[in-house]
This record gives structure tokens, sequence and C-alpha cells, in this order.
């Protein structure tokens, strides 16, 4: 019996260690950089990139196998049944046995280069998309700090949308006092419950934004949206010194190091060795062979010797040497190398369109942030005069000076100005990790 509930205990507490666990997992905080790890650990675009280099791995062995000979063995064993006339007129019942044993071997001695070229190209194309892993993995990180920074925008918002129904709460109670003593009319009570309608409305608005961004930045990193919340990342009062006062130095680093760039640059030398493969084509190729061979036959009419001794009677060695030359292959080599060359014009202009398009992304990144922080500053002058406007507008409501209806137009002046400045810190704050992407800096300090 004491055995049995000892037994008993520990399930439970299994239990309740799992469930204790399993809310855990569910309460987990994600923090920037854990959004962006577990997003380029888990991403399915990466997955398959990935695999693509993978399969790049294989085709460089078997690039590097052309350079090796070829081997190949062979049996045959046949049977023959019927008459057989040994003498005129006299047939006799005849079985024939025959095995056939042989192997081969052939080498490519020359070939116009064009498994060395093919060897070096393989390699090329796994480098490259190396290099688009990476591009891939920076694409994706910038995605989710632009998620990440959403949901802090939409809880900044609704924090704003709380604290204005908290003062339209109290705010309705002062008119409620003002009216009960006489000193207010009684339509400004009707006045008071409908702002703070309003407002309660604005709350709930404010929370779908907030979960919806969550939502958006859970199916960016695939995980539940039940329970996923992220950490807390005050952004108070950004300052000029996040701008770049140059727009050249991220231009120069970003021509060097950005991976669109080096794709192109690699595209380009594979676009090369795919003119010279073209080309080989015009070279003639040589290749060596060598095969062994023997046999042995048994019927039921004569004796032989036995079938080892046969195979040893009966080998023969074969060597062989040709040379392909092409002379004319119906203008197959001809337009081979010409649509390499213009693949290769094409991989020219591919990086120049590249280039021209970061340098457009980063000008346009870097006049972006000029202006978002122009407008940062705007919207700071903008809510501290309209803090002292609604200020002064209270003071006048409660001493009686202005009507209920010019207090909300003044209260709602200041509720733009919060959104306004909530906005433009945000638009901010990502305009300036965008310029920090081009720069190769980490998004999640």
């Amino acid at each position: 019996m004491k055995k049995t509930t000892n037994m008993k205990n520990i399930f439970i507490a299994c239990l309740l260690l799992f469930v204790v666990s399993g809310g855990y997992a569910q309460q987990k905080t994600w923090t920037l950089e854990a959004c962006v790890m577990h997003a380029i650990e888990n991403n399915i675009s990466i997955k398959q990139a990935q695999n693509t280099i993978l399969t790049n791995e294989q085709d460089i062995k078997s690039s590097r196998g052309q350079f090796l000979p070829s081997l190949g063995a062979g049996v045959s064993q046949s049977m023959s049944l019927g008459q057989s006339e040994i003498y005129p007129g006299q047939f006799v019942d005849r079985t024939f046995h025959s095995t056939n044993v042989g192997f081969s071997v052939s080498q490519t001695v020359f070939n116009g280069f064009r498994n060395t070229y093919l060897y070096q190209q393989s390699k090329l194309t796994k480098e490259t998309n190396n290099l688009e892993l990476n591009r891939i993995k920076d694409d994706i990180s910038l995605n989710v700090a632009n998620a990440y920074l959403n949901v802090l925008f939409n809880k900044e918002n609704l924090e704003t949308a709380q604290a204005q129904f908290e003062f339209s709460k109290k705010q309705l109670n002062q008119i409620q006092d003002l009216v009960d003593a006489g000193v207010q009319p009684k339509a400004n009570i009707y006045d008071a419950e409908a702002t703070l309608s309003r407002d309660e409305q604005q709350v709930t608005l404010a929370e779908n934004s907030v979960n919806l961004a969550l939502l958006n930045l859970s199916q960016l990193l695939q995980v539940p949206f039940q329970g996923f919340s992220i950490e807390e990342v005050e952004i108070d009062n950004p300052s000029e010194a996040l701008l770049y006062s140059n727009v050249e130095p991220v231009l120069n680093y970003a021509m060097e190091n950005r991976n669109e760039i080096k794709v192109a640059e690699k595209n380009i030398e594979n676009a090369q060795l795919g003119t010279k493969i073209a080309k080989s084509g015009y070279l003639p190729s040589l290749t060596f062979g060598y095969g062994f061979n023997s046999g042995a036959n048994f019927s039921n009419l004569i004796s032989s010797n036995s079938f080892f001794q046969q195979i040893n009677d009966n080998k023969g060695h074969s060597f062989n040497l040709n040379l392909n030359i092409p002379i004319f292959t119906r203008f197959q080599n001809k337009t081979s190398v010409a649509k390499a060359e213009i693949q290769e014009q094409n991989s020219l202009l591919n990086l120049q369109q590249q280039k021209l398009n970061l340098e457009s992304n980063i000008q346009s990144a870097f006049t972006d942030a000029q202006a978002a922080f122009k407008a940062y500053q705007a919207a700071k002058k903008s809510l501290a005069s309209q803090e002292l406007a609604f200020n002064n507008s209270k003071e006048r409501f409660d001493f009686g000076a202005m009507t209920a209806f010019d207090l909300e137009q003044a209260r709602v002046q200041l509720i733009n100005a919060q959104a306004s400045l909530i906005n433009a810190k945000y638009d901010f704050v990502f305009k300036t990790k965008v310029l920090d992407f081009y720069m190769g800096k980490s998004l999640t300090n």
C-alpha cells in the first residue's frame, strides 16, 4: 500500500513538472536577438538554400570524378539446345554452354579542358549559393527587426490610448462633481461620456493592432501565436547620433561587402567559365581504353578443359586510343559559344543593375533617415506645444472659461501630436536600422 502511494506521488509530481514546464514554454518572452536567431534557424527559404548548397557539394564530387577513369565489368552466359548433325544424315541431341567474362577501363586524356572548367564552375556555384544564403539571412533579419519594432510601436500606441482612456474617466468624474455642484450644465456629462466611449473604442483598436503585430511576428518566426510575447524595450528620445552625416561611407562599404553585389560578381565568373566550356567544343578530344576478355565453352558432345583452365587459355587484352577532331558540328559549337558570350554580357549588365539598385536604395534610405529625424524633431516640438495648450485649456475649463467641446478639441490635438511623435520616433529608428543594415552592423543592438 505504501509503495502504491509513493508511485502515485511520483506520478503527480512528474505531471505537475510537465505542466509547469509547458506553461513556462508558452510564457517565453522573445528578445529581438532570439527572434532573429530563431528565424535564421527555422525559416523555410533558408533551409531550401542550405539544401541547394548540399546539392552543390554533390555536384562538386561528380565533376571531380570526371578526372578519374571509368571501370566496367561484365559476365554473360548462354545456352543452346537442339539437334546437331555430326555425320551426313546422323543427328544427335546437343547442349552447348558458353560463358564470357571481361572488364574495361576508359580514361579521358584531353577534352579541351572541359572537365577542368566544369569542376571550377561547380565550386563557383557553391560559393555563389553560399553568398545567396547570406543575402536571404540578411533580408530575413531586417524583416524580423521591422516586425519587432512594429510590435513595440503598437504597444506604445496602446499605452497612449489607455492613458487617454484613464484621463477621460477622471474627467467624467470631475464633470459629474461640477454638474452636481451646479457649476456646469448636465449636457457636459453626455459629452464626457461620449468622449469616454470613443477612448474605450480606441483602446480596443490599439489592442487589436498589438495582437495583429504579434501575430505577424509569430508567423514570421513560424511559432504558435498563443502565449507569444516579446521583451519590452524602451526606445526613448533617439538622438541625432544615430544618423550618418555622409552617405559615401555607407555606399563604399555596401559596394564592397553586400552579398547581392558579390553574387553578381560570381555570376560573371560563372558566365566566363561557361564561355570557356563552350569553346572547348572546338578542340579535339583524346581518350584511352583498355579491355580484358575471356570465355569458356562446354558441350555434351565433346570433352573440354575445366572452366578456369579455359578462362586462362582464352584470355585476351585490347588497347585503344581514340582521337576525335571536330570538323563540322552543324553549328552546335558556334551557337553554344555565341549564347555563352551573350550570357556573359548579361551577367555584366546584371552587376551594373545591382549596383544601381543598391545605390538607389541607400540614397533613399539616407534621405528618408534625414527626413525622419527632422519629422521626429518637429513632432517633439509640436507635442510640447500641444501639451502646454491642453494644460491651459484644462485650467480654463476648470474655471468655467471654456466649453467641454473646446476642451475636447484641444485634447484631440494633443492625442494627434502624441500619435505623430510615436510614429515619427519609430520611423526614424527603423530607417537608421536600414542604414546600419547596409553598413553590416548588427540589427539586434
